[in-house]
């Protein structure tokens, strides 16, 4: 477990420094500065939104190497199920299939495009749901891959991000010259250094958190979506069905991953539910039974 800990680190650690690099670069060569508010705009575009595609575009792997994730060849019909609902989706390409060891009932997708994901299911899902409840979950999850929810919840992550490291740079400066004075001119030892990535780091901090609640938005009416386009591949029932399992299993939710709450079908409410990634049940299934599968 440290190992993969520490490798997930040297991984985000090695892709900031070649974001960093070829930021740097690609300023050079159309010759902007960064120290106009344009410049700097579009350095911090290039890091928000190059960080938050390098993560989709090696969310399988992440999810391979850090999930523990293994083939789900021992179940065919497994296999058969993901396949099956995927060419009614309407891809073109079938997603890899998955199981994790887990007793939780859990489930994911992922990847980089609709022609290249995967979907995983956990132990615990496969023992504890029966076959129309699996169906239902499966549907969702490759309802996710179908509408393109992984590259819609980069695209907003990366204006977040670009939007933070922008206003926490600006901020930053602005609380630096006042402390300075007008008439210093003086750039400042060390000390100053320091300083000036603690005020950026709080002001970064404070940005994101304030901008949780459009991500999670997003994030619930993305699930919305998925629990219609299940609706649709397998019948409402199977996905009300599912959402009741869940309901009956409530209790198994409480260790839930934090790291994979934005890809999974469960997920514990939050206290305050503008910051929770997941409608809750109830909302969820009270949503199903009034959907129009015509329009869904």
């Amino acid at each position: 477990m440290f190992k993969r800990y520490f490798l997930l680190i040297a991984t985000n650690i090695l892709v900031s420094i070649t974001l960093f690099f070829i930021a740097s670069f690609v300023m050079r060569y159309l010759g902007l500065d960064i120290r106009s508010y344009t410049g700097l705009l579009f350095f911090c575009f290039l890091l928000g939104m190059g960080g938050a595609f390098v993560s989709l575009l090696i969310s399988k792997w992440t999810a391979k190497r850090f999930m523990g994730l293994i083939s789900a060849d021992r179940y065919p019909s497994l296999v058969q199920k993901v396949h099956s609902i995927s060419r009614k989706a309407g891809l073109s390409e079938m997603p890899e299939v998955y199981i994790f060891e887990s007793n939780e009932i859990n489930a994911f997708a992922t990847g980089p495009s609709k022609d290249n994901s995967l979907v995983a299911v956990s132990t615990g899902l496969l023992q504890k749901m029966n076959d129309d409840e699996v169906d239902g979950v499966i549907a969702h999850e490759v309802s996710h891959i179908a509408n393109g929810d992984m590259v819609t919840m980069t695209l907003v992550q990366g204006v977040v991000n670009t939007f933070a490291m922008f206003i926490s740079y600006i901020v930053s400066n602005i609380i630096m010259n006042s402390l300075r004075g007008e008439n210093d001119d003086r750039r400042g030892g060390i000390g100053s250094f320091f300083l000036y990535h603690l005020i950026h780091s709080i002001v970064h901090s404070l940005v994101s958190f304030l901008s949780l609640p459009l991500i999670m938005w997003v994030s619930r009416w993305r699930e919305y979506r998925a629990d219609a386009g299940s609706a649709k591949l397998v019948g409402k029932e199977k996905m009300i069905m599912a959402l009741e399992a869940l309901k009956r299993n409530y209790p198994q939710l409480e260790k839930h991953d934090k790291n994979i709450e934005v890809m999974a079908i469960s997920s514990k409410t939050s206290f305050a539910e503008i910051f929770s990634s997941h409608p809750p049940l109830d909302k969820r299934i009270k949503e199903l039974q009034t959907v129009n599968l015509t329009s869904a």
